[in-house]
């Protein structure tokens, strides 16, 4: 039996994990679940699983009067942090979006666990502590990213000296193929129509900036040791091939799948066993023909562009983009910014902001802090330009 803690588990992740772990109750048992604020999900899901732990983040929320005293309600971060590092546990999913998810990402770390990894920030932004906190407590990182998996899976059996090259493939939002002249007018909802995955709001848009995939590039540097140079993307609208990985001899491997976040995450937490599961769609390639492969419109996307020159700066430039990106996601949401100046606001903020290497945590949260602080600047500028500040 493999007990799982889940953070966000009232998120996309967090539910779709908690479907794959309800078809398998003899094998994954809900030791513990986090969420943000989302205090009724949260029991009702508590309800269900009877996990051990549950823990609400926001400390300003009032905590659900439970009946059932077999579940131990905490609040507040350190309360997180306890579960993610808790010896009870097996394997941590950290689905938490944004930087927040870089604290328990290191206590699982240290703490020898598995880390179960959608929260693809926390190697954006703290990538070198990362890496160190799983070298100092024997912990390991298997990424639950649709392509990330497929790197993963595709790598079994190899060395480091046989891989080539990875190409990460993207959908390309639901704005391919627009010319950049199109996007000044698009609106959130419009923004939001993600054309093949269902998702959080931020990783949406994350998604039709392409943004999301600049994150994946910088992901894979950290995770695969691979040079900038040898890490690439293309944008393939069907989502039927999620990576590929090329090998010294020309070979080229890739893994296929109809798009679903439940198969990795099965992955992840059984790995490196594969669990037969019959309630996940069979490939069939004829139904799923033709695939297509295009190059990535660097004019209408920038955001890509700018989160391979952070990657490529390294230090804490990766820390600067992931935190102004969060920033201008949220202005956009909110519509006051346009969709374009999401990279305006992440390009005059990675040029403000300095990058060093970060020496600890404490060296992350102060320049996540200082970005984000600047990117409300750039926001507050660009939102006197459109008229919609008072």
């Amino acid at each position: 039996m493999i007990r799982v803690a889940i953070l966000g588990s009232t998120g996309s992740i967090g539910r779709s994990a908690l479907k794959v772990i309800r078809r398998h109750p003899e094998r994954f048992e809900v030791v513990a679940l986090v969420a943000n604020r989302s205090v009724d999900t949260l029991a009702a899901q508590a309800a269900e699983f009877a996990p051990r732990t549950a823990v609400l983040c926001d400390d300003t929320v009032a905590l659900p009067h439970s009946s059932d005293a077999t579940v131990v309600w905490g609040q507040g971060v350190d309360a997180m942090l306890e579960v993610a590092a808790h010896p009870d546990v097996d394997v941590v999913l950290n689905a938490l979006v944004g930087a927040a998810g870089l604290r328990p990402t290191l206590s699982a770390l240290e703490a020898g666990h598995r880390l179960a990894l959608a929260n693809k920030e926390s190697l954006v932004a703290g990538g070198t502590l990362v890496l160190a906190a799983a070298e100092r407590g024997g912990g390991e990182v298997v990424p639950i990213d649709s392509e990330h998996s497929a790197i993963l899976q595709c790598l079994q059996g190899a060395t480091d000296t046989e891989v080539q090259r990875i190409t990460l493939t993207a959908s390309g939002g639901p704005f391919r193929g627009q010319p950049a002249e199109d996007l000044v007018q698009v609106k959130a909802s419009s923004a939001l129509q993600h054309p093949t995955w269902d998702m959080g709001a931020k990783i949406t848009i994350d998604s039709a900036t392409l943004a999301n995939k600049a994150l994946e590039v910088i992901e894979a540097h950290f995770l695969y040791g691979l040079d900038y140079e040898r890490i690439n993307a293309v944008v393939h609208p069907q989502s039927i091939i999620h990576s590929f990985v090329e090998f010294v001899d020309g070979s080229v491997l890739a893994q296929l799948g109809f798009p679903t976040m439940e198969l990795p995450i099965l992955y992840a937490l059984n790995y490196p066993e594969r669990v037969d599961d019959g309630a996940l769609r069979t490939y069939d390639p004829v139904r799923s023909s033709p695939l297509t492969f295009e190059e990535i419109d660097h004019e209408a996307f920038p955001m890509y562009s700018l989160g391979i020159e952070a990657g490529r700066r390294s230090g804490c430039a990766p820390a600067v983009y992931n935190a102004s990106n969060e920033v201008a996601v949220e202005a956009f949401l909110e519509n006051r910014i346009r969709f374009p100046e999401i990279s305006d606001m992440v390009r005059r903020t990675m040029d403000r902001i300095g990058a060093d290497e970060p020496r600890d945590l404490d060296d992350v949260i102060a320049v996540d802090t200082a970005a984000r602080s600047v990117a409300a600047e750039e926001a507050l500028r660009c939102g006197e330009a459109m008229g919609t500040t008072s």
